[in-house]
């Protein structure tokens, strides 16, 4: 079968959310970022709430976010994501609202912001790209880099007497009275994907119905940053990463 053949609507399996645009990504090859816009793209559609959805992008890998999924997007300043979507919600609470920050953003210099957001149980989603490292800038050490991990700034290892224990934010945010779904997630296997998409979707759901806060983690790879291979980087993953970061619900209310 030749492509003209593959490509016939009747013969796709799946075919390409109509909201993905044809704009060409920058992510690096093998990144989660692009698998979960997908999953992003496909809840929206399959919700029908395209006009209604407004997204929004801080500082980092998904900074032109904006260019790849088809809907309202803000930009926010490095880290305050969680600010500018409470503001939204607040002044348009019939929207659909999501933030979609990586963990040097989210985990550093908006850590206030998100935990602020999370107590006050705003009814918005969060979709925390948890890769471990700061990808954009030249994988550096960032608060949920393991301990041991080789980076950029710890080229010996994170060294926890020095910086710290990695930071646990699902954990931290799961236990306050105001969010009512906190997820972790990933996309590293076809069952992942399909259980990624069901957790956006339900944090989506859960807006609908004005319940609160809800954070889905994404546990995710950066194989650029951490100098492997997409497959390497997909083993290192589960042996490394999930034991830090497990993968599961740690609340749903």
């Amino acid at each position: 079968m030749d492509i003209k053949e593959i490509m016939k609507p009747e013969n796709q399996v799946k075919a390409k959310s109509k909201l993905l645009t044809d704009v060409p990504m920058h992510y690096c090859p093998g990144c989660s970022h692009g698998v979960v816009h997908k999953l992003i793209a496909e809840v929206i559609e399959e919700m029908g709430i395209q006009e209604n959805t407004v997204a929004v992008s801080p500082v980092g890998c998904a900074v032109f976010a904006y260019n790849y999924i088809d809907i309202d997007w803000h930009e926010a300043a490095h880290g305050r994501a969680p600010a500018v979507a409470t503001g939204i919600k607040r002044l348009q609470p019939d929207k659909f609202v999501f933030t979609y920050q990586g963990d040097g953003d989210l985990a550093a210099i908006g850590t206030a912001e998100t935990i602020h957001a999370c107590n006050r149980g705003e009814n918005f989603t969060i979709i925390f790209i948890n890769n471990g490292i700061y990808g954009m800038t030249g994988g550096q050490m960032a608060p949920t880099t393991l301990e041991g991990m080789k980076t950029s700034t710890s080229p010996q290892g994170r060294d926890v007497s020095m910086a710290g224990f990695p930071l646990k934010i699902a954990d931290m945010v799961a236990p306050l009275d105001g969010m009512r779904y906190v997820t972790r997630q990933s996309v590293h296997t076809p069952t992942a994907v399909r259980k990624a998409k069901k957790a956006i979707r339900k944090a989506f759901e859960n807006q609908k119905d004005n319940k609160g806060g809800s954070l889905v983690e994404i546990v995710s790879t950066c194989n650029a940053g951490w100098k492997m291979t997409p497959a390497k980087a997909n083993e290192w993953l589960v042996d490394n990463m999930f034991p830090a970061y497990p993968i599961g619900d740690l609340k749903n209310v």
